[in-house]
C-alpha cells in the first residue's frame, strides 16, 4: 500500500527549515522518474528579519503544503518567494500563496520573469524582483543571500542561491535524485549512488556544456550543504558527489561525436521527448548538445551544427505552425549543415501536428538522411512512448558511430600485443542466454553470453549489459527479469530472433512462444531452463554495466546441455 502524500519539515541550519513535499509513487511520466522510487519536492524557509520561502511545490501538493506552512508561520509575514526555476506546474501553488499573501515579492531570474505572465495570470505578483546577474538580497541576521544564475536549455530560468550564514547552497535541479524516504540528509550516501547517476544521465548530461559553466560558478561558494530540489539534501557525500559530477561531465565533454538537439516546447511535452531521446544518445557514448531555440543565439546554433555529426529538431505545433524560433533555427541549420550529417524530427501536439510535417519536409528536401522515423506524440507522452524515444536516440547514435568507423582506415598491423591479448580474452566462453523483462507497457530482451554464477547464498550470478542496449534502462536495482538459458542444438532460432535489429518500441516477443513468470517477465518456452530474478546490484565497468542478479526461483524445462558461445577475439561478441 502506497503511503499518502505529506510534507516533512525539519531544521537544517540557523533560522532555516526544509519542507519536503513527499510522494512515494511516480510523480509523472518523465524519463528521469524511471526508477519509480517516488520523489520529494523540496522547499526551504529562512526566518530572519525578513522571511524568504524557496520553491513552493507543484499543484499536486498545493493544499497540504499551504496547510504545513500555516502551521509554522502566518503566510502574510512572508516577504519573498524565491523561484529557482519557473514552470507551469508550480504556478498553482504560487497563485494560491499570492491570494492570501499579496504582499509577497517574487524573486526569479530574468528568463523566469519572461515566463511568469503566462503561468500566473490573472493572479500576478504586485512586487517582482528580477535577478539579472550575481546579485544579493539581505534578509538580516547575516543571511546575505547571493544569487547565481545557472541556466541550461531545459531550465533557462534556473537560479541557485548561496547563504553564507549557514553555508547552504540551494542548488535546485543540480545534485538531486528522485528518491522518497524519511532521511533528510544523505547519511550512508553510497546507497543513493545509482539514483544520483541515473538522475544525472537523464537530466544533466544532455546539457553538459551549460552545467559545467554553472558548476564553475558554484565552486566559488564554500558550501557545507547542497539544498537540492529533489531527494535527500547533500551533506555527508558532498565532496564525493561534486567530484562525480566533474568526472561525469568530463566524460561527456571527451566524447568525439556529438548530436545537436534543437527544440522548443510550449507546454513541456516536447522537452520531455527531447530528454528521452538525449538519454538514449548519451548512453550510446555520443555527446548531446541540447539547444533551446527560444533562448539560443544564432552563433550558438551555427557552432553546434558545425561540430555535430547529426542534428535532431523537436517542435510543438502552435496555430498549425512551428514556432518562429524553430523555423529560424532550421534555416540556420540547412544553410550550414553538410549533407553527410544524419537528421531526425520529433514533436508533440494537441490537435494537428503540422509542425512536425513541416520540419520533416524541409529536411528531406534538403537531401538529408533520417536516423529514425519522425516521432509524433499527441498531448502527454506515455511511459511506452518515452522508451521508444530513448531507443530511437540510441539507434541514431549507433548509426553515427558506424558511419565514423567505416571512414577510419584499417590498421595494417596484423599482429601486436593488443591483438594477442584480445585473442586470449576471446577464449573465455559463456552460456548463451536471453534476458527478458516486462515493466508496464514496456518490454525488453537481449541475447547474453557474458553470464557467470557469482554467489551460492543467495543464489546469484552476473550478466554484462552494454550501455547502449535498450534493455539496460529496465535493469536497475530492484527490477525483475528472467534469465532464459538456451539449449545446445535448439538455440539458433532464438538467437536469430534476438540478434535482429528491432525498431524503437517494437515488441520483442511477437514471434516467440512465451508464458509469463510470477515476476511479470516473459519465459521463453523453447529455453532449456529459466531463472526468475531480481537485480540485486549493478556496477559500471567501462562500456558495460555488470548486473548482479539474485535468483528467486527457476526450473529446468527439458533435458539437454547449455548452448555455449565460442569467440576468436575478445574485442567483440
Amino acid at each position: 500500500m502506497i503511503k499518502p502524500r505529506d510534507v516533512q519539515a525539519c531544521p537544517i541550519g540557523f533560522e532555516t527549515i526544509v519542507l519536503r513535499s513527499r510522494t512515494w509513487d511516480r510523480l509523472k511520466f518523465e524519463i528521469e522518474y524511471g526508477l519509480q522510487r517516488g520523489t520529494t519536492a523540496n522547499s526551504y524557509l529562512i526566518q530572519a528579519d525578513k522571511i524568504a520561502l524557496f520553491d513552493p511545490p507543484g499543484e499536486s501538493f498545493t493544499e497540504i503544503f499551504l496547510k504545513a506552512i500555516k502551521q509554522r508561520i502566518d503566510p502574510k509575514t512572508i516577504d519573498y518567494v524565491i523561484l529557482s526555476h519557473v514552470n507551469p506546474n508550480r504556478g498553482e501553488t504560487i497563485k494560491a500563496l499570492l491570494e492570501i499573501a499579496p504582499q509577497i515579492t517574487v524573486v526569479c531570474s530574468n528568463p523566469g520573469a519572461m515566463l511568469l505572465p503566462n503561468i500566473l495570470l490573472p493572479q500576478f505578483p504586485e512586487q517582482l524582483k528580477v535577478v539579472k546577474g550575481e546579485e544579493t538580497l539581505d534578509l538580516g541576521q547575516g543571511h546575505q543571500l547571493e544569487f547565481i544564475p545557472t541556466p541550461n536549455p531545459r531550465y533557462p530560468a534556473q537560479l541557485c542561491t548561496y547563504d553564507p550564514k549557514t553555508a547552504i547552497l540551494y542548488t535546485d535541479k543540480l545534485f538531486g535524485a528522485h528518491v522518497c524516504g524519511d532521511q533528510i540528509f544523505d547519511e550512508g550516501w553510497t546507497v543513493y549512488a545509482e539514483d544520483r547517476r541515473y538522475y544525472f544521465d537523464c537530466l544533466i548530461a544532455p546539457y553538459g556544456k551549460q552545467i559545467a559553466t554553472g558548476l564553475e560558478k558554484l565552486s566559488r561558494k564554500p558550501a557545507k550543504i547542497y539544498a537540492t530540489g529533489h531527494g535527500p539534501l547533500v551533506k555527508y557525500g558532498l565532496t564525493e558527489l561534486t567530484f562525480s559530477y566533474e568526472q561525469w561531465l568530463k566524460a561527456q565533454k571527451s566524447q568525439e561525436l556529438s548530436v545537436a538537439l534543437i527544440y522548443a516546447s510550449a507546454y513541456g511535452n516536447t522537452a520531455v521527448l527531447g530528454q528521452a531521446i538525449a538519454s538514449g544518445i548519451t548512453k550510446a557514448g555520443v555527446r548531446v548538445d541540447s539547444i533551446n531555440a527560444e533562448a539560443a543565439e544564432p552563433d550558438e546554433i551555427k557552432e553546434a551544427i558545425r561540430q555535430c555529426s547529426g542534428f535532431i529538431f523537436g517542435s510543438p505545433t502552435l496555430g498549425g505552425h512551428a514556432p518562429t524560433q524553430i523555423q529560424t533555427a532550421l534555416g540556420i541549420t540547412l544553410a550550414n549543415a553538410d549533407k553527410t550529417k544524419l537528421a531526425a524530427v520529433f514533436g508533440s501536439y494537441g490537435w494537428s501536428g503540422e509542425a512536425i510535417d513541416l520540419l520533416e519536409g524541409k529536411i528531406r528536401d534538403g537531401g538529408y538522411q533520417f536516423g529514425f522515423d519522425p516521432i509524433r506524440v499527441k498531448f502527454t507522452p506515455t511511459e511506452a512512448t518515452l522508451k521508444t524515444c530513448e531507443e530511437a536516440g540510441t539507434d541514431f547514435a549507433q548509426t553515427i558511430k558506424k558511419a565514423q568507423k567505416s571512414r577510419k582506415p584499417k590498421s595494417s598491423v596484423n599482429e601486436s600485443q593488443t591483438a594477442r591479448t584480445e585473442q586470449a580474452l576471446g577464449r573465455i566462453v559463456g552460456s548463451l542466454c536471453i534476458v527478458t523483462c516486462q515493466q508496464g507497457e514496456v518490454n525488453g530482451a537481449m541475447l547474453a553470453s557474458w553470464v557467470s554464477q557469482a554467489t551460492f547464498n543467495p543464489p546469484g550470478f552476473t550478466v554484462a549489459v552494454a550501455k547502449e542496449r535498450a534493455i539496460e534502462s529496465l535493469l536497475h536495482k530492484g527490477s525483475s527479469f528472467v534469465l532464459n538459458i538456451l539449449k545446445e542444438g535448439n538455440h539458433l532460432g532464438l538467437m536469430k530472433q534476438f540478434l535482429k535489429p528491432f525498431s524503437p518500441g517494437e515488441d520483442r516477443f511477437a514471434e516467440v512462444k512465451i508464458e509469463t513468470a510470477e515476476n511479470g517477465s516473459p519465459i521463453l518456452q523453447d529455453a532449456l531452463a529459466y531463472l526468475e530474478c531480481t537485480v540485486g546490484d549493478r556496477m559500471e565497468c567501462g562500456d558495460h554495466w555488470v548486473i548482479y542478479g539474485v535468483a528467486k526461483k527457476g526450473k529446468v524445462l527439458e533435458d539437454g546441455v547449455t548452448a555455449v558461445h565460442y569467440r576468436k577475439s575478445g574485442n567483440h561478441y
